[in-house]
Parts: structure tokens; sequence; C-alpha cells
């Protein structure tokens, strides 16, 4: 999908996104290597707080880059930003040690979109390097961006015609993933994941003042029979990498 066809859909809202910065990196986990700066990437960085967290939290010790096809940044310090035309990424091969698309793949287009954005974050990845994927599930109940009910249940054709009925747009320019599906384009591009349900919500536990009771009742499960309710997760999150030993270290 071309930029100028894209909708605005980042959240801009600040106390949420260093909410979910806190929660990113609590997953990823980054450490110091080889006493060289620790590279970060993110990609569709929206309001820049997520990225201006990172450049905090690794100080000296890091150097965080993000990218975007529109500039709609409320922080801009602490790291560096280009804009970008398509999912190709204006990077070399294997620079960061970490990637980031938080909500970004829905929004990049079709399946080969998706599959070439997933290509691109592993082609800059370093090979001990590991990325954050996180979309929202295609079978919830109300899709998050227009907030119509069944509305990415629907088969494509039906989905336009729906928004514009309900008055709530002309095109819908989403394409949220099943679990499945997401899993599928990771393993065509030959990447090694994880999915992260139950790690995610222990995390928002620590992350929130006041998490949801839901998340606070599933915290109280053990992880392998948390894990068991991944498909129902309304986000799918997964960590990746272009080999399992990068995985193992998390």
């Amino acid at each position: 999908m071309k930029p100028e066809m894209r909708q605005p859909h980042a959240a801009l809202d600040m106390h949420g996104r260093l909410r979910k910065a806190q929660k990113i990196a609590e997953l990823l986990a980054l450490r110091p290597s080889d006493g060289r700066p620790v590279r970060v990437l993110e990609v569709g960085t929206g309001s820049g707080a997520i990225a201006q967290y990172f450049s905090e939290l690794l100080n000296e010790r890091g150097v965080v880059n993000a990218v975007d096809v529109l500039d709609q940044r409320v922080v801009s310090t602490g790291y560096q930003f280009d804009l970008v035309k398509s999912t190709a990424l204006p990077f070399p091969d294997g620079m960061f040690d970490a990637v980031i698309s938080n909500h970004v793949i829905e929004h990049v287009g079709a399946t080969q979109d998706q599959r070439h954005h997933l290509h691109e974050l592993k082609r800059v990845l370093r090979n001990d390097g590991r990325g954050y994927l996180a979309v929202p599930s295609r079978w919830q109940l109300i899709e998050p961006h227009y907030h119509l009910a069944f509305l990415s249940w629907l088969p494509h054709r039906m989905r336009s015609p729906y928004l514009r009925w309900r008055g709530r747009g002309f095109y819908y320019d989403c394409e949220p993933l099943g679990m499945y599906s997401l899993e599928s384009c990771l393993q065509a591009c030959g990447l090694v994941y994880e999915n992260q349900f139950a790690q995610a919500v222990k995390a928002m536990i620590d992350a929130e003042h006041q998490p949801p009771i839901a998340a606070k009742l599933a915290a109280l499960l053990p992880m392998p029979v948390l894990q068991m309710f991944r498909v129902t997760s309304p986000t799918h999150v997964y960590l990746f990498a272009k080999n399992r030993a990068a995985l193992a270290n998390v």
C-alpha cells in the first residue's frame, strides 16, 4: 500500500506509549555486549515515545533509530528519525541488536507486503539480535482501529462497504492477522519465533499501576497454563530472531 493511501492510525497518547515501551523493554531484555553500543530500530515510530524511551533506557550504551511513512512525532529527541516510502529499510544488513514492529504489520499492505516487512526486519537484524512484533488479532470482537464489531472478521470485499455503511470511513486500510496466519508469515521468512502471550501478561502487570482485573487473574495461573490461552489474545506478541540461540538468551 502506498504511504499516501494509509490513514494516520498512530497512537499518540504519551502515557500509554511509555507503558508499552516498558513492556517491550522487559520482553526484549537488551544487554550491552562486547563493549559496543546496543543499536535499536523502531519501525513505525508514531509519536516517537517508544524510541525516546529506549534512548533514555540505554543512554550512552545505545543508539536508537526510528522510521515511519508519516512524521507524527510528539517527541523527537534522543534518536535518529528517517521517513520511508515503503517497507524497505534504509539500513545495511545486520546493523541492529533489536528491531521493534509494534502494531505496524497490519498497516503495510497485503500478504506479500507483510512478508517483505518481515524480510526487511530480518535483513537488518544481527545474527545474535532479536525482534519484537505485536499485531492486533483479526478475531477481536471489536476491531481496534475503527471500533466496529466483526469488521476484520468479514471477507475483504465486505469490509470497506461496512465502514461506509456505518459512517466510519471509506476504505478499510488494515490487515490484522490471526495467530496461525502470522506464524505462517514468520516461517515463510525463515525466522524463528516465540509467542509471548504469558510473558506479555506478566509484563503488563509490572508496567501498569492499575492493570485490568482479567490480567491480574490470568497472572495467577502458572506460565505454561496461561500460555495455552495465547490464541484468544486480542494482541499477538512475538519475539523473533534469525536463529534459536538468539532467543535462548532472553
